[in-house]
């Protein structure tokens, strides 16, 4: 599992027209059931993803196509963790 904590780099190209862009794509990996969650951050500095792709290469190759990071806007960060605990409803994702 990876967390991919997103920043922004360049808050004049955050538009609505490219937010919209980065929602659609984003829209679209969810449909793969390879991502799992994400949101943006309080305060609005990026934002997090929880994916479940099978391997960090695979995830940053689907980010490349994000419309966020090919405009230059947002940078981010991947951390890869395994999860050992967890809710009861969340309790299928513990390792």
């Amino acid at each position: 599992m990876f967390l991919v904590d997103m920043h922004f780099t360049d808050m004049t190209k955050i538009t609505p027209v490219l937010t919209e862009q980065h929602k659609q794509y984003l829209h679209q990996e969810y449909q793969t059931n390879q991502l799992m969650f994400g949101g943006r951050k309080v305060p609005r500095t990026g934002g997090i993803l929880i994916s479940m792709h099978a391997s960090e290469a695979e995830l940053v190759s689907m980010l490349a196509a994000d419309p966020f990071i090919k405009s230059g806007a947002v940078h981010y960060e991947i951390t890869e963790f395994v999860p050992v605990m967890a809710a009861a409803a969340y309790a299928d994702l513990v390792i």
